[in-house]
């Protein structure tokens, strides 16, 4: 079940993005609770994924720069279709909010870049830092 994060899911998330076992933070300490707090209340939207009662999957899409900020699921859940549902809902809520292109950055050679391939971003350049800069464009209507 997908539904709208809250401040109270707040510590789940950390978890699930500390978790992973790719795209990993290499200091955890720079993505703090109040970050998230602000991503999903003031920034864009947040949506968790809750299966069992357990939230084990989670998006946030930042309506101020048209930036995917994060798409994270457990390790022990993925390749069930989780990331999938969470994406679809997360750009489909940012392009209905009048946004025409979002973008986003992943490391080459992850499961994540082959995700967004596969979903239809375009890459458009490598950062300075080495990581994959992908759009993706508001469909035809």
């Amino acid at each position: 079940m997908i539904r709208e994060a809250r401040e109270e899911d707040i510590l789940e998330i950390q978890f699930i993005r500390n978790a992973v076992l790719e795209n990993r933070l290499s200091d955890p300490s720079r993505v703090t609770d109040e970050d998230v707090r602000d991503y999903i209340l003031e920034r864009g939207k947040g949506w968790v994924y809750e299966y069992d009662g357990f939230i084990v999957g989670f998006a946030i899409g930042d309506l101020q720069d048209a930036n995917i900020w994060a798409l994270f699921i457990l390790p022990e859940m993925e390749g069930k279709g989780i990331g999938r549902h969470l994406h679809d809902n997360m750009i489909q809520w940012m392009f209905d909010q009048g946004l025409t292109t979002i973008w986003l950055s992943t490391a080459p050679g992850t499961r994540a870049e082959s995700f967004y391939r596969k979903a239809g971003w375009k890459e458009i350049k490598r950062t300075e830092q080495g990581e994959i800069y992908f759009e993706l464009y508001t469909p035809i209507r």
